[in-house]
């Protein structure tokens, strides 16, 4: 049952950004930036705290705060560390091995200075 409910979930996506283009407008590349899937459950139990992290819809010439919900989010290095705050304090990820590759995976652009992506639902 349990993989029944994994397949069933309605997903968001997260992944790297090896090198940013500041003209570039992104797009939906799940395989490039080597994404990781969470229930979009969570974005919604987050969102108080994700709007006041500061992010871009879709380009670099789009500031924006949270996330685009049914779009495409980057965001860029100084606002993973309140991310990271938001994931690591959720509870459930002592359950969820997605928590926990999300967790990684901002880890992994921290350490790298690297923008992360978002694909929404």
């Amino acid at each position: 049952m349990e993989g029944y409910r994994q397949e069933k979930m309605i997903k968001t996506e997260f992944g790297i950004i090896e090198d940013i283009e500041e003209t570039r407008e992104y797009f939906y590349d799940s395989k490039k930036y080597q994404c990781v899937c969470i229930d979009d459950d969570y974005i919604d139990d987050w969102w108080n705290k994700l709007v006041l992290l500061k992010t871009y819809f879709h380009s670099l010439d789009r500031p924006e705060f949270g996330l685009a919900r049914w779009g495409i989010t980057l965001i860029p290095p100084e606002s993973l560390p309140g991310f990271q705050d938001i994931v690591l304090s959720d509870k459930r990820i002592n359950e969820d091995i997605h928590l926990r590759e999300l967790a990684d995976k901002i880890r992994d652009a921290m350490n790298g200075n690297k923008f992360m992506i978002h694909f929404g639902v």
